[in-house]
């Protein structure tokens, strides 16, 4: 069962039988906040629409697969991985208010013991309805699971039991998460033949335990390879404040679910800038904590060394809240590593640093200007350069190559036509690479890693720019880079790529100004200091520099 998780299996002979969402949803009446029945019907299951766990329809008939199921690319949970060392523009014309820590209502968000659960779920499903035909950011709504889940917090709540710090959230998730009874796609239509999911993601678990409702599963770049959600399969996802523009990827869903007040929270995961990338062209708050922190089982992984998990929020709060949630051990993922001690935090004043040398040759002049006010409000009068990091560049570009195809061996031998082409291309690239050239860039790797420790060492927070450029129009294949021709494709995780090659955690925080188009800022930190992050970024919205830019 090479690919799979252990313990799943093919779920079509359970004896269980539910109806479909499409049956379900003619029992009850009209259907609630539902994505487009064409997207449901494609996703296979019933003659309706997605199976549950029991593979039955009991309205339907039985689940028919229409073929052998292929191989899952690899899922967390697997084999040991060896990842990095880490022990040791126009104006807006859908401008909405923007948040920073100050709470504003939004779907899914009400303060605690104001408003039913159930009502709250309610009004975000609505607004689901009514806003994601514009964005392509939901792929699937689970309107009836998100009514039973909140009559039930309703019912705990009423009961007197105690409430978790996500009591009522709404969140929804990248299409790469197992959810329970649901094929977990991945962006791919190679994978609408498998198996549905026989339980949550590791991720989901933990966000409900905080008592949080999940409402749906996101857009992506299919499995994960890409910067711009331009889903030949699915269709690309639009960024809430220039709908002809990018949202960024491949987590362009769930930042495009944010920022399009949606809802408040959603799931990521990031390899080389896919949490980073879309909150940053979205306008609003992601985080990818240090590599290992956060449990990945129950994912459908791009590239087994380099991904991560995280949260994408419209405050730091919610974001907070989130990472402190998805935290705890889970032996389902042999690449968690046991954190140190996380120490009260600091007093001593921050010691911040601008990034210098090429990350301010590769972007244009807002985009320098920008980590340039972060940087004035974070008192970083220091530049930094950091020596080796073109080395992790390289190193990463060939790393994610590699991995990123070996997953999907299969399909490119027997099912090449079923890939989007850009992805397919990507993976065929990386199957040629030989492995001494594989071993050289984890040899680079290393050393990149080495040397930037050893130039970090008296820093907490290091400041860089969040995109080199404002979000690039959909199909955009060329544009001008301070009077040179780059592909925008390639160039948007150009910052944000060589920290997680190295595995360290690092926060997109959206800025305040600009010509409309949201523009933002990265902060690093050394392994394990996540809090640093937070504390940086805090101050920065106090200051007046960051908040979210939520469309309403």
């Amino acid at each position: 069962m090479d690919g799979l998780v252990p313990g799943a299996g093919d779920f079509r002979g359970s004896a269980r039988a539910e109806p479909c969402w499409r049956c379900a949803a003619r029992q009850a009446g009209p259907a609630p906040a539902q994505v487009s029945v064409e997207k449901e019907i494609s996703i296979g299951g019933c003659a309706h629409a997605r199976p549950v766990d029991g593979g039955l329809c009991r309205i339907a008939g039985p689940y028919t697969a229409g073929g052998k199921p292929r191989r899952d690319p690899p899922r967390s949970g697997l084999r040991a991985v060896t990842g990095p060392d880490l022990r040791g523009e126009p104006r807006n014309p859908f401008a909405g208010n923007r948040t920073g820590l100050s709470p504003v209502t939004q779907p899914g968000l009400t303060p605690a013991g104001e408003t039913a659960i159930r009502t709250r779920v309610d009004t975000c499903l609505r607004a689901i309805d009514a806003v994601n035909g514009a964005l392509n950011a939901f792929t699937s709504v689970l309107a009836l699971r998100a009514r039973a889940r909140a009559d039930a917090l309703d019912h705990q709540t009423a009961a007197g039991a105690t409430t978790g710090s996500l009591t009522g959230v709404c969140f929804g998730v990248k299409a790469l998460f197992d959810v329970a009874g649901e094929v977990t796609l991945a962006g791919a239509r190679l994978r609408e033949t498998h198996a549905p999911a026989p339980r949550d993601a590791f991720a989901i678990r933990r966000l409900e335990a905080a008592g949080g409702v999940l409402v749906g599963s996101l857009n992506m770049d299919e499995f994960a390879s890409g910067f711009t959600t331009e889903n030949t399969h699915y269709g690309p996802t639009r960024n809430p404040h220039d709908p002809a523009r990018t949202a960024g990827g491949s987590s362009g869903g769930s930042a495009a679910a944010v920022a399009g007040g949606m809802v408040p929270l959603a799931l990521a995961t990031d390899t080389n800038g896919s949490i980073r990338v879309p909150a940053a062209a979205c306008g609003v708050f992601g985080l990818k904590p240090t590599f290992g922190r956060l449990s990945r089982a129950g994912t459908v992984l791009f590239a087994e060394s380099l991904d991560h998990v995280g949260p994408i929020a419209r405050d730091l709060d919610m974001l907070e809240a989130a990472y402190d949630a998805l935290q705890g051990t889970d032996p389902d993922d042999p690449a968690q590593l046991p954190p140190p001690p996380d120490p009260v935090e600091n007093a001593a004043p921050l010691r911040a640093a601008l990034a210098a040398g090429a990350f301010f040759d590769r972007c244009d002049p807002a985009a320098s200007k920008g980590a340039e006010r972060a940087a004035q409000a974070l008192g970083a009068a220091r530049r930094l350069d950091l020596p080796g990091i073109d080395a992790g560049w390289s190193a990463a570009t060939v790393i994610t190559l590699v991995e990123g195809s070996e997953a999907h061996l299969d399909e490119l031998r027997h099912a090449p036509d079923a890939f989007d082409p850009m992805t397919r291309d990507r993976f065929l690239a990386g199957a040629l690479v030989p492995a001494p050239a594989y071993l050289a860039a984890q040899r680079a790797r290393r050393l990149w890693q080495s040397r930037a420790l050893h130039a970090a060492a008296d820093i907490d927070v290091l400041i860089t720019p969040g995109l080199p450029f404002a979000p690039p129009p959909l199909s955009c294949d060329a544009l001008l880079l301070n009077g040179e021709t780059v592909d925008p494709r390639s160039m948007l995780g150009l910052f944000t790529q060589p920290f997680s090659c190295i595995g360290w955690p690092a926060m997109m925080v959206p800025l305040v100004g600009g010509s409309g188009l949201p523009r933002a800022v990265q902060l690093v930190a050394r392994p394990w200091q996540e809090r640093q992050l937070f504390r940086a970024a805090r101050q920065l919205v106090a200051a007046g520099v960051a908040a979210a830019h939520v469309v309403t």
